[in-house]
């Protein structure tokens, strides 16, 4: 495996220009349409490699361009009219959307059709898609294997395969449908792949299915973006909600609060709901129109605030969230990670606002540690601040 070492600047564009990438005049000028002057670090590494045609394993957060990375490859690379030749495959509904959105953009200038293909809405929409030959399908895997035991797709021309986030499909239980799909694809596609992080279960799969990639790393060292103040607000269980609806009065702007469960998060919704603030909810037990229609207003910014649990806000692709509160502490480093990826995004600025109890401290100081620095301590109006839970003996705070 090759490994690309490029600087460590995950929000950033370079002083490159797309023009010094490979790609064709045509493309050129869509880019430049869109207001795209300059690419990121994972675009400028991985383009002129996957023009080549070699595989490629890109390591960067969401947020730092990687979408452009493997569809202007695709866009570049394949032609209108020859069957499915791309595939995409994503962990969520909403990531496929996105995904999806992007690429019609540069299908309206150079005729390429794209089919979604993504479970929790009707079969009929989707059969009408591909019966207009789409020559790329964007597809959660589940969903998508529907369609081949239905012959509705045949996966027999794809040329170009891309995994997104392919460690959060992981996570989400798809290895054996991942595993599945590959191994009805042509040998000599050409696969991007592009992850967070690499565990060993990527690796199993960049041995077993990819044909000695490059792999481009790009995550920050300490996954500490840049333009993201961390703030760590330390409380009393019963505290963490008045501390929350303190934040939310400082009307910092858009907000995404997430939650662990799924119950969680329809609790806070109903109660930031009645004390009359603008909030919508997502996660996995609405229906696909729900998700849809909760991440419709949350950008449009009809709800300044929208609930979320890690797997369904996780791929959030929206401009201008300002703040992220984690009003539960998430369960691991790299879900801190990805949460903190919702905002700062491009060159702007944010705050991530993490609540936590003394039970939670084991996993403030794991965060600390990958970040490379101590988070600050804040206190908010009303509520008992650190420097008082601190200076209690450790038999009480144990019962705090």
């Amino acid at each position: 495996m090759t490994t690309v070492a490029i600087p460590q600047h995950p929000v950033s564009t370079t002083d490159k220009s797309f023009s010094d990438l490979g790609i064709s005049e045509p493309i050129l000028r869509t880019i430049e349409g869109f207001g795209f002057l300059n690419p990121t670090p994972i675009q400028a590494a991985v383009i002129p490699t996957a023009l080549t045609g070699r595989d490629v394993i890109g390591l960067a957060q969401t947020g730092s361009g990687k979408t452009a990375a493997f569809v202007l490859p695709l866009a570049e690379r394949l032609t209108h009219g020859q069957g499915v030749r791309g595939l995409i495959l994503a962990p969520t509904r909403e990531i496929a959307l996105q995904t999806k959105a992007f690429l019609d953009l540069f299908g309206k200038e150079h005729e390429l059709r794209t089919a979604c293909l993504i479970g929790g809405v009707k079969m009929k929409p989707q059969f009408d898609e591909l019966r207009a030959q789409p020559d790329i399908v964007v597809a959660t895997p589940g969903r998508l294997l529907d369609h081949v035991q239905r012959r509705s797709v045949s996966l027999d021309k794809i040329e170009m395969l891309v995994l997104d986030e392919a460690d959060h499909m992981l996570d989400l239980g798809f290895l054996p449908q991942i595993r599945d799909v590959l191994r009805r694809l042509s040998r000599d596609r050409q696969t991007m792949m592009f992850s967070a992080t690499m565990p060993d279960s990527i690796e199993m799969i960049a041995r077993d299915f990819m044909r000695d990639p490059v792999r481009v790393d790009i995550m920050p060292e300490g996954a500490a973006a840049e333009g993201i103040t961390h703030r760590l607000y330390l409380v009393k269980q019963e505290d963490k909600r008045p501390a929350l609806l303190a934040l939310l009065q400082q009307e910092l702007g858009s907000t995404l609060v997430f939650t662990r469960r799924k119950v969680d998060a329809e609790w806070l919704f109903h109660i930031l709901e009645r004390q009359g603030h603008p909030v919508a909810r997502i996660h996995a037990d609405q229906s696909q129109g729900k998700r849809v229609s909760a991440l419709k207003t949350f950008r449009e910014g009809q709800h300044r605030i929208l609930v979320a649990t890690d797997i369904a806000g996780r791929g959030i692709d929206i401009p201008g969230i300002e703040q992220v509160i984690n009003f539960d502490i998430p369960e691991n480093v790299e879900d801190y990670v990805h949460r903190a990826g919702r905002t700062a995004r491009g060159r702007a600025l944010g705050i991530v606002s993490t609540i936590a109890t003394w039970q939670d401290l084991p996993m403030v100081r794991k965060i600390e540690e990958t970040l490379g620095e101590k988070v600050p301590r804040c206190a908010v109006a009303g509520v008992e601040a650190w420097e008082e839970l601190e200076k209690k003996p450790a038999a009480r705070r144990n019962r705090v």
